[in-house]
């Protein structure tokens, strides 16, 4: 089923749940996903809604630090739960192993010596990881090692 379908049905079954939590959190994706579309001017493909997706969760990460650092537990456990919704729909995230794998290769695939090489690897091993890790992490992770 397209991811697109897929999340309206499960907007039609929260409805009948009465789960407000999963309706409110997939409404307001399905939102997303259509202002993209009329940005774009049309339908978006699956990988450009599971960077939505992501972008989304991206958000709820960055909230729930935010409503930790003052202090507002109750409003960092809704993130935590928005956040557990919107990750159903995206792929598995690549583990640290996994990670360090996919930038070593990228490393030997463009020659990179050093820590100036560092824009030709992100070129290369964004794609490969594209929804499944941080751009920053893969970033940190990438000058770690090149500066051995």
């Amino acid at each position: 089923m397209e991811l697109k379908a897929e999340i309206q049905e499960a907007v039609k079954s929260a409805l009948k749940r009465g789960d407000a939590l999963t309706l409110s959190t997939l409404r307001l994706l399905l939102s997303a996903i259509h202002n993209e579309e009329i940005k774009l001017r049309r339908e978006l493909t699956a990988e450009e809604i599971q960077r939505t997706i992501a972008t989304l969760a991206k958000q709820r990460h960055e909230s729930i630090a935010l409503f930790r650092k003052g202090n507002r537990e109750e409003l960092a456990q809704k993130e935590e739960a928005e956040l557990a919704i919107l990750q159903k729909y995206l792929p598995q995230a690549l583990s640290e192993e996994e990670l360090r794998g996919l930038i070593q290769q990228s490393i030997g695939e463009v020659g990179a010596k050093g820590v100036g090489d560092l824009g030709k690897v992100m070129k290369q091993v964004m794609p490969k990881v594209s929804g499944r890790s941080d751009g920053k992490r893969v970033n940190e992770l990438a000058k770690e090692l090149l500066s051995r």
